[in-house]
């Protein structure tokens, strides 16, 4: 296979404030796609990035960025007609807001019609969200046509619901997820996720639903307490790593890319996920999506601080 990962979504030209100065912002980049493609390739992986962005200067720079992360961008559209799509973090006593600037954006026209077949047919994992079904009923059909391609190249499927009710009601992610499931090999969710999906955030109980709804692997979010997989009827909780955490925007994309990463190298699903807590955890010590994004050897250097007993309980 020429990658080992190719991701589908929408990248997004981040404004993150600085915490205690209102009128103050860091530029960046984002979207939970893109971040996982790169955290993924930040880890050693071989991304490809499948997409549209505007013919203009947030556009540019996305591809200048993916340049320099080694990200493949030969499959990206640039739509004339569209723009980038553009989002702001807010920090508040309650954590962190975002506003959106994404209506028919480039990604948001993506179509059936646009996806690279021969890409696709071209990698050991395809990766999508809930994401990019939500932004658009032509990103939705294209998700579906995606994963078929890739799946009938013998690709694995790698589904992270990432639900956002500014994008779409309840019912309508659980219904259109519920379709995806059955066509998924790894099924990724947050807490949050799992209680608009199934009503419940009890860990038995949403794996048991996520099985039922078809889901191959499984594996449970859980933020700074780790991640909970279920695999061939085998359940195991993963801890999660202490740091010293300021912003938690893009650990769950994080956590995508760096699980794909270890798998692709031959990581069996136990390690994989206690790396990408690693990783994740790590995402959480820097300001906005991409920028705290870790690379292996710093993930290496906390799994192996945890894996000592005479720095285990020093925390961080």
């Amino acid at each position: 296979m020429e990658f080992d990962i190719v991701s589908f979504g929408e990248p997004m030209y981040e404004f993150s404030q600085i915490p205690g100065k209102a009128r103050e912002y860091l530029q960046g980049f984002g979207g939970d796609t893109m971040n996982c493609a790169i955290a993924a390739a930040r880890q050693g992986a071989r991304v490809a990035y499948v997409t549209a962005l505007g013919d203009d200067e947030f556009g540019r720079q996305m591809f200048e960025l993916w340049q320099r992360e080694g990200i493949d961008a030969s499959a990206v559209k640039v739509d004339r007609d569209s723009h980038t799509a553009v989002y702001f973090i807010s920090h508040t006593e309650s954590g962190h807001r975002f506003s959106y600037l994404r209506k028919d954006s480039a990604a948001s026209r993506f179509g059936v019609d646009d996806l690279p077949v021969s890409l696709l047919k071209s990698t050991k994992f395809f990766f999508t969200s809930g994401i990019t079904e939500a932004i658009s009923k032509s990103a939705c059909e294209a998700v579906f046509a995606a994963i078929e391609m890739a799946r009938s190249a013998g690709a694995r499927i790698v589904f992270d619901a990432n639900i956002r009710p500014a994008l779409w009601g309840a019912e309508q992610a659980r219904d259109v997820i519920a379709k995806t499931l059955p066509l998924t090999d790894y099924f990724l969710l947050s807490v949050e996720d799992a209680e608009t999906l199934t009503g419940c955030v009890e860990p038995d109980l949403v794996l048991d639903w996520c099985k039922q709804a078809g889901a191959g692997v499984v594996v449970l979010k859980l933020g700074a307490d780790g991640a909970i997989y279920s695999e061939a009827g085998v359940t195991q909780k993963v801890e999660g790593f202490r740091v010293h955490a300021v912003d938690a925007t893009g650990a769950g994309d994080c956590f995508a890319g760096s699980l794909m990463a270890r798998l692709s190298l031959g990581d069996i699903l136990a390690t994989a996920v206690n790396y990408a807590c690693a990783a994740a955890a790590l995402t959480c010590t820097g300001y906005g999506a991409v920028d705290p994004l870790p690379r292996s050897e710093h993930v290496f250097d906390l799994i192996g601080k945890r894996s000592d007993p005479a720095t285990a309980n020093s925390g961080g």
